[in-house]
């Protein structure tokens, strides 16, 4: 399913690009810069957490002393605008905003969600020794650099794990958390702080579990094990490098978060364009 790329220019509109075959080999084509992915819902009318992705562009690039195309009220227009164009599926997106002059890149393709019965099985998933250089940004230069391990993931692999010194930090697209018990385990530092993963601690606390941060270690027993991001929601894990995590199926724990995020996107969920 090709990709269909898109260029804003500073008076808002649409350049066509080029169509990809998938979001990293369209961001690859591009400047290094600073990116965000998410999916819509509600056809095409919202997006958990937009604001947060957005600013995933506004900030480092303030920082930066970049002025980006297009403001965000101008950005979220668009974005409606081609979100529509993929009814009656919902869109996956991704934004790039390039660090050489600011141009605002965007990336589009109908999403398909994953099937069911990963949800209800599991998943099985690896470990790298790699780690983000700056953890807080999403810095297109990391798909670059971690292409070999994402070349690892299909067929019976979901995901590879990032790992620094023998502990777990987070999944290459994705946030991780282990669980001993009642207690919810994430690493705090040296990770990207996913907008799911700010729902996910939020319900968390609310269905009485306590929040340790650290990096749990591989090898840990753990009794349960799940990875969540924007477009997935929760994917529990049922082995790591071959080894199952708690019985090697999916535990109690990640199917009471799993149907809590189920809720909570529905309500919390942000309009696009309001």
């Amino acid at each position: 399913m090709s990709i269909l790329t898109f260029k804003i220019d500073p008076s808002g509109n649409l350049q066509i690009r080029t169509q990809a075959k998938t979001l990293d080999e369209m961001t690859r084509e591009l400047e290094q810069g600073f990116y965000t992915t998410f999916s819509t819902l509600s056809h095409g009318t919202k997006v958990l957490g937009l604001h947060a992705h957005l600013q995933r562009l506004y900030v480092p690039a303030m920082e930066h002393g970049l002025k980006p195309s297009v403001s965000e009220t101008v950005l979220r227009i668009r974005i409606a605008e081609l979100a529509k164009a993929n009814l009656p599926k919902e869109s996956r997106v991704r934004l790039i905003l390039a660090k050489n002059d600011g141009s605002i890149h965007v990336g589009i393709q109908p999403f398909t969600p994953i099937q069911e019965s990963i949800y209800q099985n599991g998943v099985k998933v690896v470990s790298a020794e790699l780690a983000r250089q700056s953890p807080r940004v999403k810095d297109t230069g990391f798909i670059t650099s971690s292409i070999d391990q994402r070349k690892q993931v299909g067929r019976d692999v979901f995901e590879v794990l990032l790992t620094r010194n023998g502990k777990i930090l987070e999944g290459m697209t994705s946030n991780f958390y282990a669980i001993n018990g009642k207690t919810l385990i994430t690493a705090q530092s040296g990770i990207l702080l996913g907008v799911t993963r700010r729902a996910i601690l939020r319900l968390a606390r609310g269905q009485g579990m306590a929040i340790e941060y650290r990096a749990p270690k591989l090898g840990e027993n753990f009794s349960e094990a799940f990875l969540t991001s924007s477009s997935r929601g929760v994917v529990p894990i049922v082995s790591i490098d071959d080894k199952p995590v708690g019985q090697g199926k999916v535990g109690k724990w990640t199917k009471i978060l799993s149907k809590a995020y189920q809720a909570y996107i529905e309500e919390r969920s942000e309009k696009i364009v309001e």
